[in-house]
């Protein structure tokens, strides 16, 4: 379905760079956005208005991050249109359920002091009742209090098990993803089913960014790591989620468009797969229905 005249198109959000998606349900995302996990008060507040002064027009929160609220005043404060930003939130696992769900959502617009939100996602398998709560979402987009509704942390059993309940497809699977962490059958199912992939995690929390092959493909392009890291979920397609609260690597993250991988850098960065996560890994729960 098309967004509701007012929405954002790719026009109004797209100035070349950061490049713009769009959904299997005909949204339009910012391919990089600023992740604001553990961004919170002022800090967190202060963050978001940098990346907005910067260019970033599109910010990841959830309820889990308790910074919602910190994210709509800095929305507020940048004086950019509202359509021109996109929004994405998510529900905590003891949200699960129809009214449950329901009532969170509204719990985020009103945190926000947002009239909608651009992007929904079920934060993790954890908590079941995924049919009930998927629906409970639908029914919020269809209310039009959210533009488009995908899932975070599922693996291939719980895609399937929303394609076996007879649910429209997912717009988006957010995921840790990294070169260590390729995540392949995941992100072929989603490919195959137009479901566009979200890196969440794309720095690896700082673990890996000393790795001596990384830095010899940075050393070749005179960037940072992390640009290194950046640039390499953007070429492979996903929507890529850097998080940071300090202004000059929040301004580094987004200095991407200068510079391109070539096909040896996107070789030995394929090599460097390893099934390790630096986070948590929900994606292997069984299916609950």
């Amino acid at each position: 379905c098309l967004a509701p005249a007012g929405w954002p198109s790719v026009g109004a959000m797209s100035s070349g760079f950061p490049p713009v998606l769009e959904l299997n349900d005909g949204v339009t995302i910012p391919q990089l956005g600023l992740g604001v996990y553990l961004s919170t008060g002022k800090k967190g507040k202060q963050a978001v208005k940098s990346a907005l002064a910067l260019g970033y027009r599109h910010i990841d929160s959830a309820i889990f991050y308790d910074n919602e609220a910190e994210v709509g005043q800095a929305i507020r404060e940048s004086k950019i249109d509202r359509k021109d930003i996109f929004v994405t939130s998510k529900l905590w696992s003891d949200n699960h359920g129809q009214k449950e769900a329901v009532k969170a959502v509204e719990n985020s617009l009103k945190a926000m002091q947002t009239s909608y939100i651009d992007l929904y996602l079920i934060h993790s398998p954890y908590g079941g009742n995924l049919v009930s709560t998927y629906e409970a979402l639908l029914g919020m987009k269809k209310a039009g209090k959210i533009r488009s509704v995908g899932v975070s942390n599922f693996g291939v059993q719980h895609l399937e098990g929303l394609r076996k309940a007879g649910l429209p497809t997912p717009s988006v699977n957010q995921i840790e993803l990294h070169p260590w962490l390729q995540q392949g059958e995941i992100v072929d199912y989603c490919t195959a089913h137009k479901i566009t992939v979200e890196a969440y995690s794309p720095l690896t929390k700082g673990q890996w960014l000393d790795d001596e092959k990384l830095g010899k493909i940075a050393a070749k392009h005179q960037r940072s790591p992390a640009q290194i890291l950046i640039r390499w979920s953007l070429q492979k397609g996903f929507v890529v989620l850097p998080k940071s609260t300090n202004p000059k690597r929040i301004a580094e993250n987004f200095k991407l468009e200068d510079f391109q991988l070539d096909e040896e850098d996107m070789k030995v960065l394929k090599g460097f797969d390893a099934d390790k996560h630096c986070t948590w890994d929900p994606t292997r729960v069984p299916w609950s229905g």
